[in-house]
């Protein structure tokens, strides 16, 4: 029987980021708002733009609703936003595609599982770390584990939640020490579940992100797989809906929104204090556990480029030989705005 293959994101990068995009510059303050009035010469007033309320959907608390208020970013601009909170990417992925939200940002995985089901979305940037060799997810066990190695998962219970980045990297660990789902028991539950499942002994093994991985290793547990490349992905995706790509005004200002957040991002990792404090209050957890995973959350927001669809595409095939999916995901090129890399990343 032949396998249907679904087009991920249609046009890969539709959302062409301007060159001017400004994860390319930005200048810090220390006034209130530093951000409130920074705008580029050729972003001119666009009346046509005020009737917009732009969603934006927040997987997990990157700190980007908070940092809004810090930094006065969307203070001027000529739309309103407001924010969707998320546990994990595929309910966002989901909401994009039915257009609750307007824009968000996801892991590796959920346009993946999106695609496959044929949501009506596309990937539009990436949200691209500075820290590459920070993990910002890991394959966590309890304190006094004798697991030391992947290898040691099998036959071994694994909490994961279905779909996300934290599945593809249980996935690939697998695959990268000859093992498969069949070997293991993947247990399917959200973030909160997990972490219930994980600290009460009924898994053995736990794939999830930070801040949840670096509270629990902070806590006792070790890490015994880290979520970096060759194996994951450090990267993140926004996506948006296909209906609002398809009206040009409206694909324009989703534009402006994501410069927006880039300058908002790269004020961030110019002032790490400030950024752990609204990663602290935005995800509720103690500033020093915001603080312990900072590195991770180190991102500029970029145009799409050939080895992040090269990578999407890698993984996509290793969820339908996994038999994770059932049909075949094409990640297509196409032609995007590249712009030079910000150069703000901490030592």
């Amino acid at each position: 029987m032949r396998k249907r293959t679904t087009r991920l994101i249609g046009a890969v990068g539709s959302l062409a980021l301007a060159s001017t995009l400004v994860a390319c510059g930005g200048s810090s303050s220390d006034t209130a708002a530093p951000l409130s009035n920074a705008v580029d010469a050729s972003d001119a007033k666009h009346p046509e733009w005020s009737k917009y309320t732009f969603t934006i959907g927040d997987n997990g608390g990157d700190g980007s609703q908070e940092l809004a208020k810090v930094t006065g970013v969307f203070d001027n601009a000529p739309y309103k936003v407001k924010f969707a909170r998320f546990t994990y990417g595929p309910p966002l992925v989901q909401a994009a595609a039915s257009g609750d939200i307007d824009l968000g940002s996801v892991g590796d995985v959920p346009p993946i599982t999106g695609a496959a089901k044929e949501y009506g979305f596309k990937v539009v940037a990436v949200n691209r770390s500075l820290a590459p060799t920070q993990s910002n997810e890991n394959i966590i066990v309890p304190k006094g584990s004798k697991l030391k190695t992947a290898a040691d998962l099998k036959g071994k219970r694994i909490a994961v939640p279905q779909g996300s980045s934290a599945h593809g990297l249980a996935l690939n660990a697998l695959k990268s020490v000859g093992l498969t789902p069949k070997d293991v028991k993947l247990v399917f539950l959200d973030p909160a579940a997990g972490a219930s499942a994980f600290n009460t002994g009924k898994v053995d093994a736990w794939s999830i992100w930070n801040p949840q991985s670096a509270i629990a290793v902070k806590n006792g547990a070790r890490i015994l797989v880290k979520g970096l490349p060759p194996i994951d992905q450090t990267s993140s995706y926004y996506v948006a809906s296909d209906t609002s790509l398809k009206d040009k005004t409206k694909r324009a200002a989703l534009t402006d929104v994501l410069k927006r957040l880039s300058r908002e991002f790269a004020w961030a990792v110019k002032n790490p204090d400030e950024y752990a404090q609204a990663l602290s209050k935005e995800q509720g957890i103690p500033l020093d556990d915001a603080k312990a995973s900072l590195a991770a959350y180190s991102n500029r927001v970029t145009p799409v480029a050939q080895p992040d669809i090269e990578l999407e595409q890698k993984l996509a095939d290793a969820f339908l030989e996994a038999g994770q999916i059932t049909k075949k995901v094409d990640v297509r090129r196409s032609s995007t705005t590249f712009c030079r890399p910000v150069t703000t990343a901490r030592s």
